[in-house]
């Protein structure tokens, strides 16, 4: 049979598309490559983050991972910086990161949750069923927000201030008279001229009483 030089046309996607996904194999190292490129192309096509290291490394899911400070400062980490996420993102980024389904139906219970989640609300609420308390609770969502790593964790005192009216509101034993007044004596009294709040300002100073 004769030959003919045909003209194959190459998608202009092609190269970007096998390049993603070459640097994906190669990052988590599959022990089945062939099945992890099947779950791969399949969550690219859907829209879906594709499966990564936390994926093949991760244990059954009958063994959940327990809700650390650690874990959540990953999980804002893929938030990246944004105020509102969506439900279902929020969802799978929980699955992926093999955390209990309960918790974070909890926690989308309490919180009113719907498709558009508030950033900072969810992980106040995630941080709360870890801290015995609002003090603890606050000290860990300061040191999962903090980008400073070479100090004390500190974040802005305005989002130190919704965090506190929040959580007071959500937990309803503290009245919202010793909120305002907290946050008065914190923000005429401690803050800087940076704006920022330390860990140390609401944790160690005798004059702040949170709870």
């Amino acid at each position: 049979m004769p030959y003919t030089d045909t003209h194959i046309s190459i998608p202009p996607q092609l190269p970007e598309i096998l390049k993603q996904y070459t640097k994906g194999a190669i990052r988590t190292q599959p022990p089945d490559l062939l099945q992890w490129s099947a779950d791969y192309f399949t969550a690219v096509a859907r829209g879906d983050i594709p499966p990564g290291r936390e994926r093949t490394e991760r244990t059954p899911l009958s063994n959940w991972a327990d809700l650390t400070p650690e874990i959540l400062k990953v999980l804002h980490q893929r938030v990246g910086g944004r105020l509102i996420v969506h439900a279902d993102e929020l969802a799978h980024l929980w699955k992926v990161l093999n955390l209990p389904i309960d918790l974070f139906e909890s926690v989308m219970n309490v919180g009113h949750f719907t498709e558009e989640v508030e950033w900072l609300k969810f992980l106040a609420l995630s941080s709360s069923s870890l801290g015995v308390n609002i003090t603890k609770t606050l000290k860990i969502i300061c040191e999962v927000l903090s980008n400073d790593d070479s100090g004390p964790a500190r974040i802005p005192f305005s989002t130190f201030q919704f965090l506190y009216t929040y959580i007071a509101e959500v937990d309803g034993e503290i009245s919202l008279s010793h909120v305002n007044r907290m946050l008065n004596y914190i923000e005429q009294e401690i803050i800087g001229p940076d704006g920022l709040i330390k860990v140390n300002d609401f944790t160690r100073n005798p004059q702040v009483k949170l709870e």
